[in-house]
């Protein structure tokens, strides 16, 4: 069993971790903010903008993260100065979500497909694509619930954890950053059929959320309707679990550290709501593992 440390509570939904310049870098996003956290969990707040989600960064440095419920993808400069990158209100259903910025500045984005709050029947949803220069378009269509893009260390390999369908999806990445040859990189379980919303999620039996690649060749992803994170080997294997503590449920994990061997698992009790009176607060965990952190995020 691996041991767990906390890093960092208090949090309202902890979620789209990355590592970068020594530091944590995580979305918080009912308390509509982006923090900076360090290895001794000392947090400084790095952004405010609409209920933060996906996290990257342009080859400028430049920090982007994705507005949920606003649509839109943020950049914040050298300055600080936080700036409109790109509207993707076009292609974005329910709310947008997690996203992959590759070493071109190419950023991929996810999104419910419909409204998951509001109990809305499941539906498919597109991918999309912004251009370094802010420009949108649809990368993909037929996801279901399109979550934690991942780019293979060689760059050509896009992976799509697709939440309510129990299985990672994969694309060849064009040199102009379109997608080609959808195909099931991981199969986890059965994927249920979409029915109502309330009929579906007690028969997703693996639902991968948050993730990373790791150099082994697998996938690291929490599992979002259950107790648990688990790494993922090519065709859906599940090689380990780590289990959540104290009724939380792991939403996401992201490999860094200096060595990128440690792992940071986000936990919270529920989606549903942001930290109440007498709930838990989300919390940062942190362990070590024996493969190190591979491709992007």
């Amino acid at each position: 069993m691996r041991k767990l440390e906390k890093l960092l509570d208090g949090g309202t939904f902890f979620e789209g971790a990355r590592w970068r310049d020594g530091r944590w870098w995580v979305s918080d996003f009912y308390a509509n903010r982006v923090l900076a956290v360090d290895p001794d969990g000392n947090a400084e707040t790095a952004m405010e903008i609409e209920q933060p989600s996906g996290l990257g960064w342009l080859p400028d440095g430049s920090l982007l993260a994705v507005s949920m419920t606003g649509h839109k993808v943020w950049r914040r400069g050298e300055s600080g100065e936080v700036t409109l990158h790109a509207d993707i209100s076009e292609f974005s259903r329910g709310e947008a979500n997690d996203m992959v910025v590759d070493a071109h500045g190419r950023a991929y984005v996810g999104n419910y497909g419909y409204d998951l709050m509001a109990g809305e029947a499941p539906r498919a949803a597109t991918l999309i694509r912004v251009d370094p220069d802010g420009s949108v378009s649809a990368a993909a269509n037929g996801l279901h619930f399109p979550n934690a893009g991942m780019i293979t260390p060689d760059g050509r390999t896009l992976l799509v954890n697709e939440t309510t369908a129990a299985r990672i999806a994969a694309f060849t990445i064009g040199d102009d950053g379109s997608l080609s040859d959808h195909r099931i990189w991981a199969q986890i379980a059965e994927t249920p059929e979409h029915t109502t919303l309330e009929e579906l999620l007690p028969l997703v039996e693996f639902a991968p959320d948050g993730g990373c690649l790791d150099a082994g060749g697998c996938v690291w992803a929490g599992d979002s309707l259950h107790h648990r994170a688990a790494r993922i080997a090519p065709g859906g294997e599940i090689l380990e679990e780590i289990e959540a503590p104290d009724d939380l449920v792991f939403y996401g994990c992201m490999l860094g550290g200096d060595d990128g061997h440690t792992m940071l698992l986000c936990a919270a009790p529920d989606w549903r709501l942001p930290a109440v009176e007498g709930a838990t607060p989300s919390v940062l965990f942190t362990t070590r593992v024996e493969a190190g952190r591979a491709g992007w995020p």
